[in-house]
């Protein structure tokens, strides 16, 4: 099954520790490459994080960030620590008895001292938690965007291989017409200098002529690794490097097509054939 290495998800979760958003961007790498930006609290999940990634994507450049916003908590506890204050208190009253003009206390200088004001902490387990049942959802939102365009990928690949197998075909039916043109024109250059030419030379010559012209072994290999590409994008596991192998082995036979050509028919497909075939690559170049 192909699956594209290009994608992007975004998962937000809101719960009693405020909101947490991740954010996974994908592209395509020969690995599995992970970039993490994460905050401070949550800083001792990275490990597991990369753990969790590197299980879902098996190739690709992978940025993957969380924000954390506790700023929305729910239920936010404050509880003022009334001893601590009135000792802040007692000593602001002797400072100001020490001080010719005194000024009265303001209320919030005491809540701003250290301490005063507690609120509820937030539970590391349950937010650990959150974040990586978060994470979770995200990865599997990227995964069925990877899936997508790995769909469409697919048809792309499938829509090529399909021309190609019709110039083959349209090759193989033109080979004998061809390899018969050439002959009758190779025989009157023969016939024209006959004369001056061992008769044995003619017949080698011939003989490596035909030999020359017959393109059905490349054919033949075309028309298999069209169908081994079919076959391997209907596979579950990564298939990106086997099918970037298949086109060298198909741009190989069209070279080597091109090399045996001595006609403007079999020159012009080996050189569709290598188009179609560069246009494949680059897809695949996208495909786990």
């Amino acid at each position: 099954m192909a699956r594209s290495m290009t994608a992007f998800a975004r998962h937000e979760s809101t719960g009693e520790w405020g909101r947490l958003v991740w954010e996974l961007r994908s592209v395509n790498h020969r690995h599995v490459e992970i970039g993490l930006r994460m905050p401070e609290e949550l800083r001792a999940l990275e490990g597991e994080v990369r753990t969790r990634i590197a299980a879902r994507l098996n190739r690709g450049k992978v940025d993957a960030g969380l924000r954390l916003d506790t700023s929305g908590q729910v239920d936010v506890q404050i509880r003022v620590n009334e001893d601590l204050a009135r000792r802040v208190i007692e000593a602001a009253n002797v400072v100001g008895g020490l001080m010719a003009e005194h000024t009265p206390l303001n209320p919030l200088d005491v809540l701003r001292w250290p301490g005063v004001l507690e609120s509820r902490e937030l539970d590391p387990d349950v937010l650990s938690s959150a974040a990586l049942s978060a994470l979770d959802d995200a990865l599997a939102q990227m995964s069925e965007a990877r899936s997508r365009e790995g769909a469409r990928l697919r048809e792309i690949v499938l829509q090529r291989c399909a021309a190609i197998g019709e110039i083959t075909q349209t090759l193989r039916t033109r080979v004998p017409e061809i390899v018969e043109s050439i002959k009758a024109r190779q025989m009157q250059r023969i016939r024209e200098i006959a004369g001056t030419l061992d008769p044995a030379r003619v017949e080698q010559e011939c003989a490596l002529l035909i030999q020359r012209l017959d393109v059905a072994e490349e054919l033949d290999r075309l028309e298999t690794h069209l169908a081994e590409v079919s076959r391997v994008l209907d596979q579950q596991e990564p298939i990106g490097r086997r099918l970037d192998f298949l086109m060298q082995e198909l741009n190989r036979e069209a070279n080597t097509l091109g090399s045996k050509s001595a006609h403007v028919d079999t020159t012009g497909a080996s050189v569709e054939l290598k188009v179609l075939i560069e246009q494949m690559r680059e897809q695949i170049q996208n495909i786990e």
